[in-house]
């Protein structure tokens, strides 16, 4: 995507994004599109979002696919990557070489499991407000293709859009409400995970493709993502009404 295609593209953004925010709107879903939308944007491979809760500690948020969340899980038990370091320091890390010695030595966890994974080059860019730090961004290339200046600039302005959303502006000096939008979108993302791996047992088919049906139904019929995977873990909502991945090919 370049030239004219790609500045109309980014333009449909950030307008898609702003439109989202309204009262009440849904944290959980416009950050798990922010991540697809790094995807398509910055022509990378994958792109996660991490939050640190009430205690400081990183929390996986969303992720462009389940690979890249399990990496973030395992990274952030393992206090290791990157993402990590960029949390604790609020400076962004570009073009890190994953088959490098150096990505080895400093991360002797997660850098052999993200190629395992498949990702060579990640990125780091931090969640921030001013000198306040809520999180990061990770993006994870499969190829050694390296961020130019003007994408992680963008990347940077998507990383603040996700700050902005997250915090709220009207509410960024009033720490206890802080503190309740982060914990009340991790225990979205909770029952959003619990919810796929519901619907994928049901269905014997794959997380992401039953993330992919939960999202698209929710969206459908104007549901919020988190109420509707609570009715689907609780056993409230009959799943059947669901169109099973492949069930219409």
């Amino acid at each position: 995507m370049i030239g004219m295609a790609r500045e109309q593209r980014l333009a449909e953004v950030f307008v898609e994004i702003a439109d989202s925010l309204i009262d009440d709107f849904d944290v959980l879903d416009l950050l798990q599109r922010l991540t697809t939308r790094c995807v398509e944007l910055l022509d990378v491979s994958a792109a996660g979002i991490l939050l640190a809760d009430a205690h400081g500690e990183l929390q996986v948020i969303a992720a462009s696919d389940e690979h890249t969340r399990l990496l973030e899980v395992f990274g952030r038990q393992h206090d290791q990557g990157p993402c990590t370091e960029c949390f604790r320091t609020g400076r962004a890390r570009v073009n890190i070489d994953l088959l490098r010695h150096e990505a080895t030595a400093a991360w002797p966890r997660f850098a052999p499991r993200a190629r395992e994974t498949g990702f060579v080059t990640t990125h780091a860019i931090p969640l921030r407000l001013r000198d306040r730090v809520v999180g990061a961004l990770n993006l994870f290339q499969t190829v050694a293709h390296r961020l130019s200046g003007d994408d992680a600039v963008l990347a940077q302005a998507l990383a603040d859009i996700a700050t902005i959303t997250i915090l709220q502006q009207r509410t960024l000096e009033r720490s206890h409400v802080e503190n309740a939008q982060l914990n009340g979108a991790l225990t979205s993302r909770i029952l959003v995970e619990q919810a796929k791996g519901v619907l994928a047992e049901r269905w014997n088919t794959s997380v992401d493709d039953a993330f992919v049906a939960l999202r698209g139904y929710a969206r459908t019929h104007h549901l919020r993502l988190t109420d509707f995977a609570r009715s689907i873990v609780d056993g409230s909502f009959d799943t059947s009404s669901i169109t099973a991945p492949g069930a219409d090919a």
